[in-house]
């Protein structure tokens, strides 16, 4: 499973905004080292962190050191095929290039993407383009 970056973060922090299902899905995932996170997060947390509309309890660079190694990560790099694949994901139908960056990656390493963005889950409801579990759930 691939985590969208909202749920990297609150799954990190022990946010309740993720659903009692998720959160055991999680632990049990991470446990066998089967959760994923994107390279792409790792960028979109520190431009957030820059920005001021993430505020960690640490340097954003050892926060997400940290969070891998604590949370058994795997980090899945971006490679060529994966941004092409992204490219081709209109953008009237997902805006945020970094969420195409991130559907991409989830259909790549053929995982599901876990997420709350609804514009993400109505998108892989509609086009059956990728597979997503509802981080709320």
């Amino acid at each position: 499973m691939l985590l969208d970056t909202h749920v990297w973060v609150w799954a990190a922090a022990g946010e309740s905004r993720i659903g009692p299902r998720t959160r055991r899905l999680l632990d049990k995932e991470a446990a066998a080292g089967r959760v994923c996170v994107s390279a792409i997060s790792a960028f979109e947390i520190s431009a957030l962190c820059s920005a001021g509309r993430l505020v960690l309890n640490q340097p954003a660079e050892r926060w997400i050191r940290e969070s891998i190694e604590k949370g058994n990560l795997r980090v899945l790099d971006l490679d060529t095929d994966v941004a092409m694949d992204a490219g081709a994901i209109g953008a009237t139908v997902v805006p945020d290039p970094i969420d195409r960056l991130l559907v991409a990656a989830a259909r790549d390493a053929e995982v599901p993407l876990v997420t709350r963005d609804r514009r993400l889950l109505d998108f892989a409801g509609r086009t059956r383009l990728v597979r997503v579990h509802d981080a709320s759930r």
